[in-house]
């Protein structure tokens, strides 16, 4: 008996290796500097409520759950939002209720600088972001450089953004070194409160030295913001010559914060 296995991608991007060359020499190049590297992306939302959840744990009775996932049955819906320090190997997931925007993604990464980020490299005034090329951190959302364009401004950081190919998300090291945890500790149990996902959350570890920080973002964020063209050509926005559309980087504004 076997199961279906999820490998195939589709045609691989003719820069894909190009990008990766990129994206690790660039990551080299910040470490060497001392300079923060953080992987950002976001988990699949998941029910709040008293639902089945994959997996298999110990215990001496299994939870007796609803036999069906109607969405009109939760609490509501919780969407994690996960900055993984690279290299501390530290976690901070901010659980939403609203929904994936580029203004959650961003907020969320300003959350780890306030709390961790600028504490753990003082005085070090570039940012570099490894993201997906899809998504609320996409590399064609014009809301992400926007928002990201005013996180520089409020912080007078220089952020320099390197999305991972498409069909390669599994690459990037929130996807398997920061969720993929969280999804075996929690595996198998009901979350059935916002407590208990922050409680999981928190409480993963791996023997390679993992710790995770939560916290929950009960803004409510819209969809289909449209940033206009005149408002883009106004960012401070600088991209590589080599896969331009992956690669670009963010400095402040000279007019001040926004």
């Amino acid at each position: 008996m076997r199961v279906n296995v999820k490998r195939l991608t589709g045609p691989p991007h003719p820069d894909r290796d190009r990008q990766f060359r990129f994206l690790r020499r660039m990551r080299s190049l910040h470490q060497r500097h001392g300079n923060p590297v953080i992987s950002v992306d976001t988990k699949n939302a998941v029910l709040v409520g008293n639902f089945r959840n994959k997996g298999a744990r110990w215990c001496g009775e299994p939870d007796v759950v609803n036999a069906h996932d109607f969405p009109g049955d939760a609490e509501c819906k919780a969407i994690p939002y996960g900055v993984y320090d690279v290299t501390r190997d530290r976690g901070h997931v901010r659980i939403g209720t609203s929904a994936d925007t580029p203004e959650f993604a961003v907020r969320s990464i300003r959350d780890w600088w306030t709390r961790f980020g600028r504490r753990h490299y003082p005085g070090r005034r570039h940012l570099l972001i490894e993201a997906d090329s899809g998504g609320s951190n996409g590399c064609r959302p014009r809301l992400w450089k926007r928002e990201l364009q005013r996180f520089a401004n409020a912080t007078d950081l220089t952020i320099t953004v390197c999305h991972y190919p498409r069909g390669a998300s599994k690459w990037n090291p929130a996807d398997h070194r920061l969720f993929g945890p969280i999804s075996r500790n929690w595996a198998g149990t009901p979350l059935r409160s916002l407590d208990t996902i922050l409680g999981f959350v928190r409480g993963t570890r791996t023997t390679t030295g993992l710790r995770v920080t939560a916290g929950l973002d009960e803004r409510v964020y819209v969809k289909g913001i449209e940033v206009p063209p005149r408002e883009m050509k106004q960012l401070n926005i600088h991209r590589t010559k080599s896969c331009s559309t992956w690669n670009y980087t963010l400095r402040p504004q000279s007019s001040g914060s926004s």
